[in-house]
């Protein structure tokens, strides 16, 4: 996977993310997540969003320990409407968990890293 880049912190502060962490768009949603053989776990998210940026480290975290085992992808909802639509993601953060092409669980609100393991280590 390459790596990539995300201003999700502050605009114009670029940050690199981990290896196992690919920003989603409504074009790439159905390879990169659904199509996945590893489970992934989408953060829908906005730059506005404060609590959307407080999870971001947690994800950075979680990424980094469960790499080979779980993907991040963060979709900006503001650019990317109709997979938010799809999911009927109406608050952010919202954080679903898509293994073998379908959503297993759904996570609402910012979380620590250990709550987000908590509720999704019996999926991956």
């Amino acid at each position: 996977m390459n790596i990539v880049w995300s201003k999700h912190f502050s605009e114009g502060e670029d940050k690199k993310m981990a290896d196992n962490i690919v920003q989603l768009s409504d074009e790439n949603f159905d390879t990169e997540a659904l199509n996945s053989s590893t489970p992934v776990l989408v953060d829908f998210w906005a730059p506005w969003c404060g609590p959307c940026r407080m999870i971001a480290p947690e994800l950075e975290k979680l990424a980094g320990e469960k790499s080979g085992s779980l993907v991040i992808g963060k979709l900006n909802v503001d650019e990317n409407r109709d997979t938010a639509i799809k999911y009927s993601v109406s608050a952010i953060p919202t954080m679903i968990l898509f293994k073998d092409g379908k959503a297993q669980k759904t996570l609402v609100g910012a979380m620590s890293k250990d709550s987000i393991l908590d509720e999704i280590s019996s999926l991956i």
